[in-house]
Formats: structure tokens, sequence, C-alpha cells
């Protein structure tokens, strides 16, 4: 059960992915551009999942303690803004802003076998991987 909720999850994800265009970094990036050639269409894109979100949290989400699959519901114990998640979302944007592609555009372009798209998806697994080691060490 859980992994056809999974593969049903990441089929729709991709689709979504795939017709909104995110998964085009030159769309992406002309989004980003504020001060050039801007693309105002995601900000549509994000309007309806977070309306999508807003509302299956309020129906399905808010007032349970495990998920369709029997897993615990966990929706984290930090609340406070701080350094490590300053610091995270910098690199996050950083990443974002120089390549127009984030963590789940990637997975859904290796599909393509473009190889800028596994050398990123490479890169990306070695910095998750490093992030774990530094912050073991901490």
């Amino acid at each position: 059960m859980k992994l056809l909720v999974a593969l049903i999850s990441g089929l729709l994800f991709g689709a979504g992915l795939t017709i909104a265009q995110m998964v085009d970094p030159n769309k992406v990036l002309n989004f980003l551009n504020i001060t050039g050639n801007w693309d105002a269409s995601l900000i549509f894109v994000m309007a309806a999942a977070f309306s999508v979100f807003s509302l299956a949290y309020w129906i399905l989400i808010k007032n349970r303690t495990v998920s369709l699959t029997g897993g615990p519901i966990s929706m984290g114990s930090i609340t406070i803004v701080n350094k490590p998640l300053i610091f995270g979302a910098a690199v996050f944007g950083l990443g974002w802003g120089l390549t127009g592609i984030c963590p789940g555009p990637a997975i859904a372009n290796i599909s393509g076998g473009e190889p800028k798209m596994l050398v990123f998806v490479f890169v990306m697994v070695i910095g998750m991987k490093a992030s774990e080691w530094i912050k073991n060490k901490i």
C-alpha cells in the first residue's frame, strides 16, 4: 500500500511539474528575473499548489495523527527562524537562482537523460550527504 501511495504521489507531482513547465530551467530563471523579461506565470502555479495543500490540510490532515498508510504525521518541532534555517534557505536559493532547477524538477528531468540534469542530481546527492556529515560533526 505504501509503495502504491508513493507511486501515485510521485506521478502526480511529476505530471504537475511538467504541465506547469517547472521542469524547464529557462521558465524558472525567467520567473526569477524580475528586472528583465519577467515571466510571472509560476506565481499561479504556486498559488494553485498552496490552495490545494491548504484545502487538503484543513479537510484531511489537521486532526489526524496517522497518514492513510498508517505512518505518523509529524509537522515538525522547530518553530523558530534560526541560523541553520536562514543559511540553508540561502544556499537553496542560490542554487535555484543559478541553475533554474530545484530537487523535485531535477528528479523529474532525469528520465530525459540530459547530462546536466544527471550531474545536478549527482552533485545534489553529494551535497545532501555532506550536509548530514557536517550535522553529525557539530
